[in-house]
């Protein structure tokens, strides 16, 4: 386990992660670990010596580390732990936790494979860091519309599905629909149009399914609470309920309940009974104003794939 490892190979995995993983230079590792640059330089020599780092990082910490393991004997789910400072600020923990999971990306996708994109701010910054690699058939199929009274919101989301579908040569496949319909009686009349059953049926195809984990307490906010799709009446209702997050616009309880929010009604994001069938299924979140809707996400089972920073698996393992 990890807390077991030397000191000296602790540190060098750290450093090793930093410098190959997150692109972090090793003056800013240095401030980081409380050390000098000499040492840094030292400790990625050594595990080099060692055999702890060649192209890819060997590390206990991204496979077997007793926090992770302690994730999957209690969720069942795989969790991939980035190590963070503990002062590393929000911002900056969302983008390197989602520089890593960008990275990561690439053990999961492959040719042939239809993987669906939720869009967001953790979303947006996954795209960002992708590493290409390229492969066949790959479809990219949007999760939930992006529209509402001010935007269509096919820019923001056709970019962030572009950006995918150009690492992997892939194909993208948008969802043009508003992400919250005005009726629920009118996204059930959409629902049976031909257009709309296409990209229904391309969403039941799915093989990976991507996304972040939403929350109204987030410090960080996502793009949903803050981009003009919910209302005032919206929030008051969903407080109400004690919805905590959401998952490609479907709000949930902690405890994992969802089916009684009216606001799901009108929703377009997959209902996540149609979601936990899909085989691997990537949540990524960072920051401990997130816990509570990663509870709810986990209560649900909607994840089997866990990417978060290393401060908020420790307290997720400590329970709500």
């Amino acid at each position: 386990m990890g807390e077991q490892l030397p000191k000296k190979v602790r540190d060098a995995l750290r450093a090793v992660h930093l410098y190959f993983v997150q692109d972090l230079t090793m003056d800013t590792i240095a401030r980081e670990m409380h050390t000098s640059r000499s040492t840094v330089s030292r400790l990625l020599s050594y595990a080099r010596e060692k055999g702890l780092v060649e192209i890819t990082i060997h590390s206990p910490l991204d496979t077997s580390s007793h926090v992770q393991q302690q994730i999957q004997d209690r969720y069942g789910i795989s969790a991939h732990i980035i190590p963070l400072a503990d002062q590393t600020s929000d911002v900056d923990r969302l983008e390197r936790v989602c520089m890593s999971a960008a990275r990561l990306l690439n053990d999961f996708i492959d040719s042939g494979m239809t993987v669906g994109i939720a869009w967001g701010s953790t979303l947006t910054a996954v795209s960002r860091h992708l590493v290409p690699r390229r492969l066949h058939d790959v479809v990219f199929v949007q999760m939930n519309g992006a529209g509402n009274d001010h935007t269509t919101g096919i820019v923001y989301a056709s970019e962030i599905l572009r950006r995918f579908a150009d690492a992997y040569g892939g194909v993208s496949q948008q969802f043009p629909v508003p992400a919250f319909f005005d009726e629920a009686a009118t996204k059930s009349a959409m629902w049976k149009e031909r257009s709309t059953q296409r990209i229904l049926n391309i969403q039941r195809r799915m093989d990976v399914a991507v996304f972040g984990i939403g929350s109204p307490a987030a410090v960080v906010p996502g793009h949903v609470y803050v981009g003009g799709y919910l209302s005032r009446a919206d929030h008051m209702s969903l407080s109400a309920e004690g919805a905590v997050g959401d998952v490609a616009t479907i709000f949930y309880r902690e405890d994992g309940t969802y089916r009684d929010i009216p606001i799901n009604a009108r929703a377009t994001g997959p209902d996540f009974g149609m979601l936990r069938r899909v085989p691997r299924r990537v949540g990524i979140v960072a920051g401990l104003s997130r816990l509570s809707s990663l509870h709810g996400a986990l209560a649900a089972g909607l994840i089997t794939d866990l990417v978060i920073d290393e401060s908020t698996a420790h307290a997720l393992i400590k329970g709500p």
